[in-house]
């Protein structure tokens, strides 16, 4: 009988994957060589393991192989003058970053009202026009949270005047003792005066501006 058909796919057992790994490293470089005597065929193999290491057959100069491979294909050698072509363009990079850096940090002492006195009138005025953008945003801000607190604030007001108002029906109607009542009466104004005390405090709030 045949062998059977064997299905391709990644071995899970790393004792059993490293030794069908050396296993078949070691076929496919045999072939490699016997392919080469055999056929008188230039042949150049790399092989890489999972932990990085190189393994590799050439039957002529591997260097030679890879730069004729790579002029078969169209791929340009890389020489020396484009190592230091990719040197000099990194390096470039690397002085424009350093360069937007220092911009950035310089702008944001700026913003912090510090190190000024490099700033002639031109720079002052607009530094000036972009805190005046950024005080505008965060009174807008300001503005919108007090008035959603403001919102809220009357919410619960008519929810506490719509709970005073069924209170006092349910007394009426039930002939409590008329002190209850008092009661809940100086309890309802007790509350309206709080909410109305807090409203104020925060329309104070709203209308400040800063000098």
């Amino acid at each position: 009988m045949g062998r059977g058909k064997v299905e391709l796919k990644r071995i899970e057992n790393s004792t059993s994957r490293q030794v069908t790994f050396s296993k078949r490293k070691n076929g496919l470089l045999k072939k490699a060589f016997e392919l080469s005597i055999l056929c008188d065929a230039e042949v150049a193999l790399l092989i890489f393991s999972p932990s990085g290491k190189a393994y590799q057959f050439a039957s002529h100069d591997m260097d030679r192989s890879i730069a004729r491979y790579r002029n078969e294909v169209g791929l340009m050698e890389f020489n020396n003058y484009q190592r230091s072509r990719t040197i000099e363009f990194w390096m470039s990079e690397i002085d424009n970053l350093r360069r937007t850096i220092d911009t950035l940090e310089a702008k944001h002492k700026h913003l912090a009202g510090e190190d000024l006195s490099t700033l002639g009138m031109k720079e002052l005025k607009q530094l000036e026009r972009q805190l005046k953008n950024g005080v505008e945003r965060i009174r807008a801000k300001k503005r919108r949270i007090i008035s959603e607190h403001i919102s809220l604030l009357k919410k619960r007001q008519r929810a506490l005047q719509e709970d005073n108002t069924r209170l006092q029906k349910k007394v009426r109607c039930s002939e409590l003792p008329s002190y209850i009542y008092i009661y809940i009466k100086i309890y309802s104004l007790l509350i309206n005066s709080i909410l109305k005390s807090a409203f104020i405090c925060t329309m104070r709030l709203s209308c400040t501006r800063p000098t």
